[in-house]
């Protein structure tokens, strides 16, 4: 089972939240919404992709590239913890 499947109910309720986000951005411009609340709605847009793209990297590199089928050498797994930790500190 792929880590989009396990989580999918999850991931489905994350992406609906920023499609409302990108709603609220969107009725902010059709409004003529001051330049400072869009600009923090579509920051707040962005942070959201970015932990949710963070998260799909996370599950990829836990599902697929250290496949749980297969042993996983210390040394790979203390590698793969590593990447994670970076991609977490740069999307988030």
């Amino acid at each position: 089972m792929s880590h989009t499947t396990k989580d999918k109910k999850k991931m489905l309720s994350r992406i609906r939240r920023i499609k409302g986000q990108a709603d609220a951005i969107e009725r902010a411009l059709e409004g003529d919404g001051a330049c400072e609340d869009v600009l923090q709605l579509v920051a707040s847009c962005r942070g959201a992709l970015n932990g949710l793209m963070a998260e799909l990297i996370e599950g990829h590199v836990r599902f697929h590239v250290l496949s749980p089928e297969q042993k996983t050498l210390p040394s790979q797994l203390e590698a793969a913890e590593d990447l994670i930790s970076v991609v977490k500190r740069y999307f988030v």
